[in-house]
């Protein structure tokens, strides 16, 4: 019968235990990397479809949210791993933490990073939303069709008596008229405007 030296066996089991932690950390990358094991065996096309469903999704739950309205900005961004990044200005700060809420209820979402800021309460900032709507979407001005929607398509946003429009108009014409309309409201100290056209 064949019989190890007791040397030759504290050379494996010095052997073995230098190879468990390199074996432990190939377990662990392996788990790590299971999440996005299923997006390797795919075409590029299933990843795409995937993300772009996983956005409108997010899209969704954003601008459903109960006291999301044309004073408000949100957007998220979608991550390969899972993270989701929420970022734009609020009122309210009830709507920073349930757009947090619903948007971790979404399938596929593993983590959410909350940027959305608060804006500061201010009776002046209230005032300049309040005359900035009536500016944009007064009822003899081309942009009132934009005022009625369920999903408000211009957003104002207030910050220390500085402004910023952000959404979607249909033309360029309609762009430089917002931006026009919101430069001509007294109190007003800047207008930047994001707005973007339709294609």
């Amino acid at each position: 019968m064949f019989r190890m030296r007791p040397i030759t066996l504290i050379a494996i089991f010095v052997i073995l235990a230098a190879l468990a932690p390199a074996q432990a950390k190939r377990e662990d990358q392996n788990s790590q990397l299971e999440g996005a094991a299923s997006l390797r065996g795919a075409s590029p096309q299933d990843v795409t479809r995937s993300q772009e469903r996983l956005i409108r999704q997010i899209r969704n739950e954003l601008v459903t949210l109960p006291y999301y309205d044309v004073f408000d900005w949100l957007e998220g961004e979608a991550r390969a791993d899972g993270t989701v990044v929420l970022r734009g200005q609020v009122v309210r700060p009830t709507t920073k933490s349930e757009a947090e809420a619903r948007v971790k209820d979404i399938e596929g979402v593993e983590q959410v990073i909350n940027e959305i800021e608060v804006l500061p309460t201010s009776i002046n900032d209230d005032r300049l939303r309040r005359a900035l709507y009536r500016a944009l979407f007064n009822f003899d001005s081309p942009l009132f069709r934009y005022a009625h929607r369920a999903v408000p398509p211009i957003h104002i946003i207030v910050k220390n008596g500085r402004v910023t429009l952000k959404g979607v108009v249909a033309t360029e014409q309609e762009k430089q008229l917002a931006y026009m309309k919101a430069r001509a409201v007294p109190g007003v100290f800047e207008v930047r405007n994001e707005l973007r056209v339709e294609k």
